[in-house]
């Protein structure tokens, strides 16, 4: 048996060209013209051009600036700009153009706002659905462990409530900043399908930062009994030096034994992969979902 890839040289299965094509050149300049974020871009998505070709990004709302500093995260950094109120619309004029069916709204995460910006995230649910018929999902931060920020963005009615727990929370010290909870993403979870007992709920995992095997089922069960039911597993790749670096990569053929274990534990709709994101062809997920 050969040894294991170094986590210092990507392994076989994780090389690939995309080429950008027309398509994909016409959907960066659209969100450029636009003037909006994608996580695609700024966290240094491996999927970007295949996605961008297929007409699709995931919108990343409130700015380009982070208030934390979460070490597996590509995306900036620091004092954020002040909320741009009219990014809703242009968000949903670049739904609408792109003839999307199910569009991934995410964002930043704005310590700075007292409701982390659940309200910014309405106003863009309320643009999107004046425009056009796509379906919404929505992949906010924690929102500061604003409670009634929560019950404000879940009362919007989204079509998918999207939170990536990211990691087992043994490994929240190292990879997240001292204001993530994990405790606080399972309570989220009970308390939106306690009030909204039909909507789909979504989390991801990155996998390959020391997380084992044991861990990652533990979590899985607790995020299912919690009331998740979607679920996306990644590889972690390190988007920059300066963070953390890859402790394993994961083979494709032990994502594909853990996805038949997380339907095992009761998600209905799980994906997982080493180039798996949680937005990742997330249209596709929810209409194989049961309704």
């Amino acid at each position: 048996m050969s040894d294991p890839p170094s986590p210092r040289r990507l392994p076989r299965w994780l090389k690939r060209n995309v080429p950008a094509g027309p398509t994909g050149k016409a959907t960066a300049g659209l969100i450029h013209e636009l003037g909006l974020a994608t996580v695609c871009d700024h966290a240094r998505c491996p999927n970007r051009m295949e996605c961008y070709a297929r007409k699709t990004a995931t919108f990343m709302i409130l700015g380009d600036v982070c208030t934390r500093g979460c070490a597996f995260c590509g995306v900036a950094r620091g004092e954020p700009r002040p909320v741009d109120p009219d990014e809703p619309r242009r968000v949903a004029l670049a739904v609408k153009r792109l003839g999307l069916r199910h569009v991934v709204v995410t964002c930043v995460t704005r310590d700075d706002l007292a409701d982390g910006g659940a309200e910014h995230f309405c106003r863009t649910i309320e643009a999107i659905r004046a425009a056009c018929a796509a379906a919404v999902e929505v992949l906010p931060s924690d929102l500061g462990g604003n409670v009634d920020a929560l019950d404000r963005l879940a009362d919007a009615r989204p079509d998918v409530y999207n939170h990536n727990a990211e990691t087992v929370p043994r490994l929240y010290p190292q990879m997240r900043t001292a204001r993530a909870n994990y405790r606080w993403t399972l309570a989220m979870f009970r308390r939106i399908k306690r009030r909204h007992p039909t909507m789909r709920t979504k989390t991801g995992l990155m996998l390959g930062l020391g997380e084992t095997r044991d861990e990652l089922l533990d979590t899985l069960a607790e995020l299912r009994e919690a009331g998740c039911e979607m679920l996306t597993l990644g590889q972690y790749l390190q988007p920059a030096p300066d963070r953390a670096e890859v402790v394993r990569y994961v083979p494709p053929e032990e994502f594909d034994e853990l996805g038949r274990l997380a339907r095992a534990i009761g998600f209905d709709q799980v994906a997982a992969g080493p180039f798996v994101r949680s937005s990742y062809r997330a249209g596709d997920m929810a209409e194989r979902s049961p309704s």
